[in-house]
């Protein structure tokens, strides 16, 4: 029930950002005319949305804001014994642009290694989503949610290995 409640506030949400997928671009809104298509499609198709079990050893929790925007991100991770990212989830509260982000950052971390997921660049995400400049700080929280997560992750490890040792 709840399920399907955001899904048709998702699509009257889109239906007001983009008023018609049929009229030509010089006749939209000028807000819906700033996102680019890639961020439509993350933001009306999210990626990976949801929680992992934050109490597993396993995983690890990012949690971010931007108190100027009201932009609130979770990310997390999940690993391998391996030391390879083999899920990832998110749940974020924000704009097109913050949810695209998120979207993105969790599909770019799935089967990297830890240490590949650090290398992810807020940049790398804004340039992929073709972000304007007032939107920057979406791609910001998308990064410093990944590297939150990756530090929460290498946290409980170092903790796990202390309690092994006793």
């Amino acid at each position: 029930m709840a399920a399907a409640g955001a899904g048709r506030l998702r699509r009257a949400a889109s239906a007001l950002l983009l008023r018609s997928p049929r009229l030509p671009a010089r006749e939209l809104s000028a807000p819906a005319r700033l996102y680019h298509k890639k961020v439509v499609d993350h933001y009306e198709n999210p990626r990976n949305v949801g929680s992992l079990d934050k109490t597993a050893k396993n995983v690890g929790t990012g949690l971010v804001g931007a108190p100027a925007c009201g932009d609130v991100m979770k990310l997390q991770i999940q690993v391998d014994e391996k030391g390879k990212i083999v899920d990832a989830r998110f749940k974020t509260f924000g704009c097109g642009s913050a949810i695209a982000s998120s979207s993105l950052a969790t599909e770019w971390v799935k089967g990297k290694t830890v240490e590949e997921a650090l290398t992810i660049k807020n940049t790398d995400i804004a340039k992929e989503l073709c972000l304007p400049p007032v939107k920057l700080h979406c791609s910001m929280l998308a990064e410093d949610a990944i590297k939150a997560a990756l530090a929460d992750y290498k946290l409980k490890q170092s903790k796990k290995g202390e309690t092994e040792k006793q």
